[in-house]
């Protein structure tokens, strides 16, 4: 059969993430520090239905972090800058890594996620558009 195709390496910014939450037979993708993982692997888990499917399509660093998968977890702003993780302490920051590792471990990271306005200074720095 030959090796997989490769993984297209792609740049997210939350709202282009968004839908990609395994409905309709979407991929299941979810965010934690900038990587974007394909967990479609556990559906069970993060798709429609199951226990964290309020993180796929989103940034879960924060809700890791905290053990939480409650809504306030997650960034209220699509459009505004991505959770620095502000006022997270020792012990999130420990949690959040074990998280990490376990998803580096079982999923492939398939993309990067920017902010909006980061990924639009990118894709318009080549064009010389002027700046905002």
């Amino acid at each position: 059969h030959g090796p997989p195709p490769p993984v297209v390496f792609k740049t997210y910014t939350p709202r282009t993430l968004l839908p990609l939450n395994g409905a309709n037979g979407t991929p299941v993708l979810l965010a934690v520090r900038g990587r974007v993982f394909d967990v479609s692997r556990g559906r069970n888990f993060y798709g429609p239905g199951g226990p964290y499917a309020n993180f796929a399509g989103r940034d879960a660093s924060r809700g890791l972090a905290c053990g939480s998968f409650d809504e306030e977890m997650l960034t209220k702003d699509l459009d505004g800058p991505l959770d620095t993780l502000d006022g997270l302490g020792e012990e999130e920051l420990e949690a959040l890594q074990g998280w990490e590792e376990r998803f580096l471990e079982k999923y492939d990271v398939i993309g990067k996620l920017v902010s909006q306005k980061e990924f639009d200074s990118s894709s318009n720095s080549s064009s010389g558009a002027g700046s905002d």
